[in-house]
């Protein structure tokens, strides 16, 4: 018999950097677009379990991941896949069961996404202990896998390439039980856009090298930007956009040491916050130098845009690099003298800048965000109760 229960999405996301976020927004806009019958709602597991403590580890966090990288580094190689340290890991609970139902008896889910690994691991414990038999779709952010990822009773996970698709199957997961459909990024990353115009409406030289810095939601390059500012090495003139993000003190800092205008430097600068229209700095630009997270990067590749990524952290950060490099549509520069090698490498080398936009092309897929919620809502239509499809639970701790 056809259900015809209404279907409804939770999308569990969680506000550690804005990757997870941006592609719980992304499924969340194409529900939107592409289904709109379908109801789908966003939650932050974070805040929800955490209401009064989620501000203060949120900052633990990027405050551990700028000052100590190595550890993380350490942690994340060590880690990387199922064994004795991990399986510990994955057996501290870090949510409370008794919000965690609340939640889904609030919502009542046909079927509860996970853009964040905390997420995917609470939904595991609760089919695990027979709480929940709602089907779960996990959605891996960067190009990579990682036993954080990994919880017994996921239906389906979603990931970015193929080769992250094979490193599934050897953690066990069976192959009907992974979608390739590159990471959801937001519409207006796939879309076509007058350059000429767009330079116009930002004030920009369409005639002049224009390079997008940027570090993520909270600004982590600008500051070691600054030599490259006021460098005579660069051959010609360059304009630069630098998105300091949520940093407000980098922002400051960055027009302070400016000066405020061009004076300073050899070359034309804009500074800017948070902006919500990084789509079209990113399509009147030439290239962009960035942290290497997995939805920035996969808006990158949407738009062809060649990549310079900087001091990629270690873990995912290096894991999205070393991809990006493989397939030729980016560099990486390791530190700042490397980084002004990348650009004089570049920068006035058009048939460079070609190569690299020819396999960001090649590469991308702009079709991301709907072919996830494809894939998510065939497996709420195709569901096995967890309990009955025991060849599901394949890295049972």
């Amino acid at each position: 018999m056809k259900n015809t229960k209404k279907e409804k999405i939770l999308i569990l996301t969680g506000t550690l950097g804005d990757g997870h976020n941006q592609a719980a927004q992304a499924i969340l806009e194409a529900t939107g677009f592409y289904h709109p019958e379908v109801e789908a709602k966003v939650v932050d597991f974070l805040e929800w379990n955490h209401p009064y403590l989620h501000s203060v580890g949120k900052f633990c966090y990027m405050q551990w991941m700028k000052g100590l990288p190595s550890v993380y580094g350490y942690l994340y190689r060590k880690t990387r896949d199922e064994n004795t340290l991990s399986n510990l890991f994955k057996r501290m609970k870090s949510f409370s069961t008794d919000r965690m139902l609340k939640l889904l008896d609030e919502v009542k889910p046909t079927v509860v996404v996970s853009t964040f690994p905390g997420a995917a691991s609470a939904m595991s414990y609760l089919k695990s202990n027979n709480m929940t038999d709602i089907p779960t779709v996990t959605v891996i952010t960067d190009y990579t896998d990682h036993s954080y990822w990994i919880h017994p009773y996921t239906d389906r996970y979603v990931v970015g390439a193929e080769h992250v698709k094979q490193a599934l199957l050897k953690h066990r997961i069976p192959h009907h039980c992974i979608a390739v459909t590159g990471i959801p990024i937001k519409l207006s990353f796939t879309r076509s856009y007058d350059r000429a115009a767009l330079c116009e409406k930002h004030g920009l030289d369409r005639s002049i090298p224009i390079i997008l810095v940027m570090g993520g939601g909270d600004g982590l390059i600008g500051k070691q930007c600054l030599s490259l500012l006021r460098s005579a090495e660069l051959l010609g003139s360059v304009q630069f956009i630098i998105v300091c993000g949520r940093n407000k003190k980098l922002r400051q800092s960055l027009e302070e040491e400016l000066g405020g205008s061009d004076a300073n430097t050899r070359h034309r600068v804009v500074i800017t916050g948070f902006v919500d229209h990084v789509h079209e700095l990113m399509a009147i630009s030439d290239l962009i130098v960035t942290k290497p997270g997995g939805i920035t990067v996969s808006e990158a590749l949407a738009l062809e845009l060649p990549m310079i990524l900087y001091k990629p952290i270690p873990g995912q950060e290096q894991e999205n690099s070393a991809y990006l490099v493989r397939v030729g549509a980016a560099l990486e520069a390791r530190n700042a003298s490397d980084l002004k090698g990348r650009l004089q490498q570049v920068i006035g080398n058009r048939s460079y800048l070609i190569n690299l936009k020819n396999n960001a092309r090649q590469n991308n897929r702009k079709e991301g965000a709907f072919s996830a919620l494809t894939a998510i809502l065939e497996t709420q239509n195709h569901f096995v109760p967890a309990m009955e499809n025991s060849h599901l639970i394949y890295a049972s701790s």
